[in-house]
């Protein structure tokens, strides 16, 4: 009697997850954990992502903890060059860290807020996807996933800057898939809706906006972050072997207008 094969089986990978010490990189960083991968929990500090790591121990999952701040580029370096020594490769890598540091009219976006909005979330990305690609195709293949917004296709308001990044992380993910098919390396990113995150707080705390959200989210509510991870989950396994430049929105329906 033949069986079916679990497609979603993560035994045997080696994920990257940045931003994973909260929100919805933790909730990525579990579910990939549970499916069998061995998680590299990081994050600009690694106390922060030791109760993630530990607590996916303890449920019998394999995990461990990076440090990485991707706005700078020699702690991108410094960690792939950990990930190498350790583990020797990389099979899923999701992008998931960002900032926000501006919340107001777009005009009035200051020089730094801007600098650090498009270091992290374009640059960072960017060099991410990059090294996490060669790495990848040194050892057969991978998938990369860019955690992107609904604000990438329709800009938030006040929250310019942070849209326009989001913007280029899709078009960013469009053209790495493009370019690292060859190398058996699968580029695909998730635009989430309206998320329960204190890194969406200024949004979600906000009433006056989050009402003006929700008339345009069919479904009517915030997410959960755990709602994001099962798009990771299908992007990061061989389920989507034949996907590669999608956009996957997770958004309530929002962007159906």
């Amino acid at each position: 009697m033949s069986t079916t094969p679990n497609t979603f089986d993560l035994s045997g990978k080696v994920a990257l997850v940045t931003g994973a010490s909260r929100g919805i990189g933790e909730a990525i960083a579990r579910l990939l954990a549970a499916h069998g991968a061995h998680v590299i929990v990081s994050s600009r500090k690694a106390e922060s992502c030791e109760a993630v790591a530990q607590s996916i121990r303890d449920a019998g999952g394999q995990a461990s903890v990076l440090a990485c701040h991707v706005g700078e580029m020699a702690q991108i370096d410094a960690a792939f060059a950990a990930v190498r020594e350790q583990f020797g490769r990389l099979d899923i890598l999701v992008n998931n860290a960002a900032t926000n540091p501006y919340f107001g009219h777009i005009t009035d976006t200051d020089l730094g807020a801007f600098q650090k909005t498009v270091d992290v979330n374009i640059r960072g990305y960017f060099f991410m996807c990059s090294q996490g690609a060669k790495l990848m195709a040194a050892n057969g293949g991978g998938s990369i996933i860019n955690i992107a917004s609904v604000n990438g296709v329709i800009p938030g308001m006040a929250q310019g800057i942070y849209s326009i990044t989001k913007a280029a992380v899709i078009s960013m993910t469009h053209a790495f898939a493009k370019e690292c098919a060859p190398m058996k390396v699968r580029v695909n990113a998730i635009l989430p809706g309206a998320t329960d995150t204190k890194f969406a707080s200024a949004l979600v705390k906000n009433d006056a906006i989050l009402s003006k959200v929700m008339e345009h989210t069919p479904i009517n509510r915030v997410a959960e972050p755990s709602e994001m991870a099962g798009a990771a989950l299908y992007l990061a396994s061989d389920a989507a072997s034949y996907t590669t430049g999608a956009a996957l929105n997770v958004d309530g329906g929002y962007l159906l207008g």
